[in-house]
Order: C-alpha cells, then structure tokens, then sequence
C-alpha cells in the first residue's frame, strides 16, 4: 500500500507538469490569432477572433488561442478572446482547459477573468479524469480553491485514482500551511471528509499515518472518521 502510494504520487508529482505550455520554438511559429493570444495583441484579436474558424484553430498540442493565452498569462487577449465567444470548455491534447491551466499554475487572477466570463469549474480534465479543484487540492494552491468552491466546482468528485480534491489534499500535499488551508476550505465549503480511497482508507486515516497533526485536527474537529 505504502509503496503504491509513493510511485502514485511520483507520477502525479508530474500531474501538474503533465501540462505542456506553448515551446519557444511554437511561439516563434504561431501566426494570426494564435499568435496575437501569445502576444497579447488584443487590436489583432479584435480583427481576427470573430471569424469562428480562426477563433477555434488548434496548434500541434491541440490548444486553442484561449489556452495558449492563459498559459501566457495575457488578460487583456483572454477578455477579447472571451468577448469574441472563445470556447472555454475546450480542452488541449493533455485534456486541459484554460480553468485547469490557471488552477495549476497558482493563478487566480487569471482564473477570476475567465470564471467571471463564463468558464466552468465543473468540466472532467486530465488523463485522471479529474478537475481544476483536484489539481489545485493536490498542489496546495488554496486561493484558487476557494474561487473555484465558489464557482460551482464539484467537492465531491472521484477522480480514476479514486481520489476526491480533500484526499489530493492529504496524500499529495506536504501537510504544510498551504495545505491545510486548502483542506479547510474544501471543508467549510462542504466536502465529504469520509470518501475512502480504493483501499478503504479514510483521509483521517491518512492524515494520520503521515503525522500531518494539524489536518489530523480539521478533520476530527469537523467529525470525521
């Protein structure tokens, strides 16, 4: 079980690494939208994105000019390319929308522009069939945690591991401040501390066997078992 556990976690270790940001070799290749997404030239934007063909166009990795405008972090070009009718629910070959890509990359600015626009917290990415709320659990990052509980996100939602965001929290994270924030909020928003892994272990349990006294303390102060 233990052993399990840590090659499940190595590889997770790279879940979030599992996102591939546009190369310099791509970027120097982009043209038209795609590039004017990477390089934040929302006058370019303006002119291009209501051709819905251009709009929608994938690179080599299947992302659209949204994403790859997340990934840059460029929030005027993320506004006009929402302002166009930008697909948010899209996802890159990694199965990645923009809300993941910003909920991985600790970027809650970014993840509000497109949240206030519309995006969903509620779509199933990743190889893992998880969500944005999982991969942020997991990584600790909890005030993208709260702005996705407060979009809608699903607390509850099991991910092919078998594992819901509170237990990320818990098997994935160091125990650490930033997560233990994050487990409270999952908490406080509502989140079934009682959902056990494959193997019947509870995330008190967990908790416990990794000597995380502080999560140990949310947990049974909110009656877990």
């Amino acid at each position: 079980m233990r052993i399990w556990l840590i090659i499940v976690a190595s590889l997770l270790g790279g879940a979030a690494q599992a996102q591939i940001p546009p190369s310099e070799q791509e970027l120097l290749g982009y043209r038209g939208l795609m590039a004017a997404a990477a390089q934040g030239d929302t006058s370019a934007i303006s002119q291009l994105a209501g051709n819905p063909e251009q709009r929608e166009l994938r690179d080599s990795n299947g992302r659209t000019a949204l994403i790859v405008a997340t990934f840059r972090k460029q929030h005027a070009a993320i506004k006009a390319l929402l302002a166009a009718g930008a697909n948010t629910a899209a996802l890159d070959q990694q199965k990645y929308d923009a809300v993941t890509v910003a909920a991985v990359a600790d970027d809650p600015q970014t993840l509000k522009i497109l949240l206030d626009s519309g995006a969903s917290a509620k779509l199933i990415t990743s190889v893992y069939d998880g969500t944005a709320l999982i991969a942020a659990a997991h990584l600790g990052h909890e005030e993208v945690v709260r702005l996705l509980i407060a979009a809608g996100a699903p607390l509850d939602h099991v991910n092919n591991l078998g594992w819901t965001a509170l237990m990320e929290s818990i098997v994935l994270g160091n125990g650490g401040p930033r997560h233990q924030a994050t487990l409270r909020a999952l908490m406080q928003a509502g989140a079934n501390p009682d959902i056990a892994d494959r193997q019947g272990v509870t995330p008190l349990a967990h908790a416990r066997r990794r000597g995380y006294t502080a999560m140990v303390d949310i947990l049974t102060k909110a009656g877990a078992r």
